[in-house]
């Protein structure tokens, strides 16, 4: 083997050594996962209808564009132009490199929110893109990871089709590793307000989610986990004015070595304008209705809001 005298590394470049029983344990659960796995099949999914961009009627909300870095990281699906996977109510476009969602992109109708029981949390892969560009059970297998609903379980169960929605988010397309107790914190909280004020207000919101991908996200089993999660949320005051509003929920500095116990996770409110620059996506004129973006426009000053708690959010 030739050696490279000419090759000086950077942080990007380095990887850590890891645990051979940990690999060991992966690689055995990886196998049986294989043998075992539950595929949704392309024909199976071939009348979802997907993520609606005319949603909030008179504002048009289109699916954000990858951009930079991300533009040349997405995965192709065939027959959809803008490489998107089309469930009840969202759609999702996935990284090929990180093998999870680059994001989410849901429609809420409150006024014809069902209730649907929890009852099927047996995970899938999707038929339309291959297995092995998707995070499935393996990385999950008895650590303190969370199999994470990018879309919530219950934020698309609306209309006639509730229940094939609240399917739909059970695929692995869908999941991005959170740490144990990630949910119940402030960020879970920020989900149900989304939700309980787009229910009880009887209005239609449309919300993004995915996860801020970095060089130096920790490597765990052979994925990348990321450190910090983003949410989008859009749609129509009561006053008749649009709204949209950014925040980020932050696992990085807590993450350490899994295992370990960890601390509170902090919640912010933060300019859709920073979240692009964060997840390399294009949102269009989102921004434009946004208040911290536009405070930032005019005073060239990054404008953020710690959440203590959910009367902190601003609108």
């Amino acid at each position: 083997m030739s050696v490279d005298k000419t090759f000086y590394p950077r942080l990007k470049d380095m990887q850590r050594l890891g645990n051979a029983a940990e690999r060991a344990e992966y690689h055995a659960v990886a196998a049986h996962q294989d043998a075992s796995a539950r595929v949704t099949t392309r024909e199976a999914l071939t009348d979802r209808r997907g993520y609606d961009a005319e949603f909030l009627g008179d504002v048009s909300v289109p699916l954000p564009i990858p951009v930079g870095e991300r533009a040349e990281d997405v995965t192709p699906v065939e027959g959809s132009p803008d490489n998107r996977l089309d469930y009840t109510h969202f759609s999702i476009v996935m990284s090929r490199s990180r093998r999870l969602a680059i994001f989410t992109a849901l429609n809420i109708d409150g006024s014809r929110w069902v209730d649907v029981p929890r009852s099927n949390d047996r995970w899938a892969y999707d038929g339309r893109i291959p297995v092995e560009l998707q995070v499935g059970e393996a990385l999950y297998a008895n650590n303190p990871l969370d199999r994470g609903h990018l879309v919530r379980r219950t934020a698309p169960n609306w209309g006639d089709e509730a229940e094939q929605a609240n399917s739909d988010t059970f695929h692995f397309t869908n999941c991005s590793p959170q740490m144990a107790g990630f949910n119940q914190q402030t960020w879970l909280g920020l989900e149900n307000y989304l939700l309980e004020n787009t229910r009880d207000d009887n209005s239609r919101t449309t919300v993004f989610t995915g996860p801020v991908f970095s060089d130096n996200d920790q490597v765990y089993r052979g994925v990348q986990i990321p450190a910090a999660f983003w949410k989008v949320v859009a749609f129509i005051r009561a006053d008749g004015r649009p709204s949209a509003t950014a925040y980020m929920i932050e696992q990085g500095d807590l993450l350490g070595q899994l295992g370990f116990m960890f601390g509170q996770y902090k919640t912010y409110q933060r300019s859709v304008a920073h979240i692009e620059a964060l997840a390399q996506l294009d949102f269009g004129q989102l921004s434009n209705y946004d208040g911290f973006s536009n405070e930032e426009r005019a005073t060239d000053t990054r404008i953020e809001t710690e959440l203590r708690s959910l009367d902190d959010i601003r609108v």
